[in-house]
């Protein structure tokens, strides 16, 4: 979606819901709001709808696109993840083979002990829920993983439908961890553990050294990512 601002042109928002397909829109002065590709925007849960319109609800005399997080995911997931889906699933099952999770700090010690405090639970949670025990390996040299973890993570990213996998791909990219990812998604984890477990080593240097604004922007847009795609979830699975 364009983040280009807007000028407001409705006054009513509502959400419509269809016995015919099941899926729930959202309409401004009774009109269906459609993708920008020009397709029905069209969601499997009313909650998802809901919190669109409610978006579109909050704009004031401008209407700022960026602002409106779940409309994005929707039109994302129904104009760009649906046509090329098997490759999204692909992309984003590729970072188990890479997991943020997986590579620990050399030095000093106490970084170390708060990524291990932080991450090994919940490598322990993917191994015993996702069948998907990794390997941890100390700086940045590459690790293989076991194929059948690989394996394991892949059935689990494939088996989402177009919606969750668009938040999941949202996460997984702001937090470079599918496992963050899949946790958040299950419910394991809220979108402020998310944050926490994702940003370990930018929140280290921040309380050694301060936090720069390049930083705070990138701990920013993490943050907003990972709401997003957790209302996401907590949407799709009411």
């Amino acid at each position: 979606m364009s983040q280009a601002k807007i000028k407001r042109f409705y006054t009513t928002v509502a959400v419509l819901s269809e016995a015919s397909d099941g899926g729930f829109g959202v309409t401004l002065d009774g009109r269906p709001v459609r993708t920008p590709a020009k397709a029905l925007l069209r969601v499997p849960s009313r909650g998802f709808a809901e919190a669109a319109a409610a978006e579109w609800a909050e704009q004031g005399e401008e209407v700022d696109p960026g602002a409106m997080a779940m409309t994005t995911l929707a039109c994302t997931a129904i104009d760009l993840v649906r046509v090329k889906q098997s490759q999204v699933v692909q992309e984003v099952a590729a970072f188990g083979g890479h997991d943020l999770l997986c590579y620990r700090a050399e030095a000093p010690a106490d970084l170390a002990a708060r990524q291990n405090a932080a991450w090994q639970p919940l490598l322990d949670w993917a191994a015993l829920n996702l069948d998907a025990p990794l390997k941890v390996t100390d700086g940045i040299v590459s690790v293989v993983q076991p194929p059948a973890s690989l394996k394991s993570l892949h059935r689990a990213v494939a088996g989402l439908d177009v919606f969750e996998l668009t938040a999941l791909s949202c996460a997984v990219n702001a937090a470079g961890s599918l496992v963050i990812g899949l946790a958040l998604r299950t419910g394991h984890l809220d979108a402020a553990g998310a944050l926490e477990a994702a940003l370990i080593d930018e929140a280290y240097q921040a309380d050694r050294w301060g936090e720069d604004p390049d930083s705070a922007r990138r701990r920013e847009g993490v943050a907003a990512d990972l709401t997003a795609a957790a209302r996401a979830f907590e949407t799709l699975r009411a």
